[in-house]
């Protein structure tokens, strides 16, 4: 399809159902298609919005554009759960029909107010020459899911910045409103992070200038800045676009990036840091527009985009693209962000088996000759030691996802540069981490479709990746010149 602009920015009502319902149906049947992950049910997905609890559930909302892998005029989709792990689609929450969303309903956040759910996000609208002006909108959402807009918007963009002004999330501390958005500073063309306050919901909000928070240059544009705290620790997660490599190593297109601070002063937007540079939320080829939130029962989650802005995917052929991933619950540990998978994960397992350490033949030894295309391995593997795990390997392990470690030397290489159809190597095909030498290595793999989530030492470092080959690659091979010593359980997960 040609995808001009006039086409990407059709109103829905231009579009008809059958159409929609072609590109659904297409979605569904895809072999690449997810099963225990939030999956577009057509078109496009990306950020994740509104991720809070109300009404005793959990809710999760993401911007899409449901007629194409494109990024057209954008709206919001709602999936709520009861246990973080067995999302109901709810349907388009926010469509872009009003005067201050009209080019898209851009990203944003929620939090249960009283007996309804507020939700605040960017509203897109471009005037006739074409130029961008961003709104941060308001909306309720009731019990009943019926979603009701503020006419008039919150607070618009302040002159200090650019057009590129977006993606609040709403914080309250000690009875007042808090919103953080991803700016661009009209000066220096750098990206800030803005603060803004308000003693109610949903009105007269006050510009507090940019958070302070390092002395770095953050690149052109910060997106999807997030502030949770753990243990009172205040963690800033964020997505800075150009930002230097000598500022901090990455290797996708654009990063998503943490801090961990000592305080944050809200009235001042001071949040003070050893940190000495930003580092990777994930570790893998495929994690952006991370949302966190300090849940009511004390923890704090998190959920990505599974995908990143400026690339292509080969499900873009299928007319879909991306996922989310899983919720994990974050933790802290000598001064490092830990995430893990959330409990309830554990409610999708079946026909669980012990795996441990067998005879080499010919350098290989056979893991699982029929694994299926949705499962978890958790596998340790002793100190000192060096190989590489094959998965979803065909049965000369030439294709494969590979994971190359040695735990005498403490490194460990995720490669897919051999895993069926090549896609954005311009990023390049491996990603490399440091761990503790002459230590064990634990894993734990989630595997779905055409997503890896790896869990490494118990979530010191996550490493998600997006692969597409042939569901006929289906076997778990170790691969070294000496026999391994290792033991872990295979399970197959069932769908969400």
């Amino acid at each position: 399809m040609n995808w001009s602009t006039e086409k990407r920015y059709l109103k829905y009502n231009q579009w008809d159902a059958e159409t929609l319902l072609k590109l659904q149906k297409q979605a569904d049947l895809s072999k690449y298609q997810l099963h225990y992950h939030i999956r577009p049910s057509s078109g496009l997905l990306n950020d994740p919005n509104g991720f809070s609890y109300f009404d005793n559930q959990w809710h999760v909302f993401y911007q899409q554009f449901p007629f194409g892998a494109v990024h057209g005029l954008k709206s919001w989709h709602h999936m709520k759960s009861s246990d973080l792990v067995h999302w109901s689609d709810q349907g388009i929450a926010i469509l872009p029909d009003s005067k201050y969303d009209s080019h898209g309903a851009y990203s944003g956040s929620a939090m249960a107010i009283d007996d309804n759910l507020f939700l605040m996000y960017t509203g897109n609208v471009r005037d006739k020459n074409w130029i961008r002006h961003s709104y941060q909108n308001g909306a309720w959402m009731d019990k009943d899911g019926k979603i009701t807009k503020i006419p008039q918007p919150l607070f618009n963009a302040p002159k200090h910045v650019t057009e590129h002004f977006r993606d609040p999330q709403i914080l309250r501390f000690r009875d007042k409103y808090y919103a953080i958005l991803g700016a661009q500073d009209k000066d220096t063309k750098k990206g800030k992070i803005s603060l803004f306050t308000a003693d109610d919901i949903t009105s007269q909000w006050k510009d507090l200038g940019y958070i302070d928070f390092t002395s770095d240059d953050m690149g052109y544009m910060i997106e999807c800045p997030n502030l949770v705290f753990i243990d009172d620790q205040p963690i800033l997660i964020f997505c800075p676009q150009g930002l230097s490599h000598n500022v901090s190593e990455y290797q996708n297109i654009y990063p998503n990036m943490y801090f961990i601070g000592e305080k944050f002063h809200f009235d001042s937007g001071k949040f003070t840091t050893t940190q000495k540079k930003p580092l990777n939320l994930d570790d893998g080829f495929d994690v952006y527009a991370s949302q966190a939130i300090n849940a009511p029962d004390g923890k704090v989650y998190l959920i990505s985009w599974v995908g990143l802005p400026d690339v292509s995917y080969p499900s873009d052929h299928e007319n879909w693209a991306n996922c989310l991933s899983q919720v994990k619950q974050l933790s802290l540990k000598n001064g490092h962000l830990i995430q893990r998978p959330v409990n309830t994960i554990t409610k999708l397992r079946k026909d669980g088996h012990s795996i441990h350490s067998e005879k080499n033949i010919n350098g290989h030894q056979i893991i699982h000759k029929h694994a299926s295309q949705q499962y978890e391995l958790k596998l340790t593997i002793s100190a000192n030691q060096n190989g590489t795990l094959h998965l979803v390997s065909d049965k000369t392990s030439t294709n494969s996802l590979q994971l190359k470690f040695d735990t005498q030397k403490g490194t460990f290489e995720v490669d897919r540069a051999n895993c069926g159809i090549s896609f954005n190597q311009k990023y390049g095909t491996s990603r490399c981490i440091e761990l503790p030498k002459n230590q064990s290595l634990d894993l734990d793999i989630f595997i779905d479709h055409s997503l890896a989530e790896i869990f490494i030492n118990n979530g010191e470092h996550v490493m998600t990746l997006r692969y597409f080959t042939d569901s006929k690659n289906n076997q778990i091979i170790l691969e070294a010149d000496q026999k391994l010593n290792y033991y872990g359980t295979y399970w197959n997960l069932a769908d969400m």
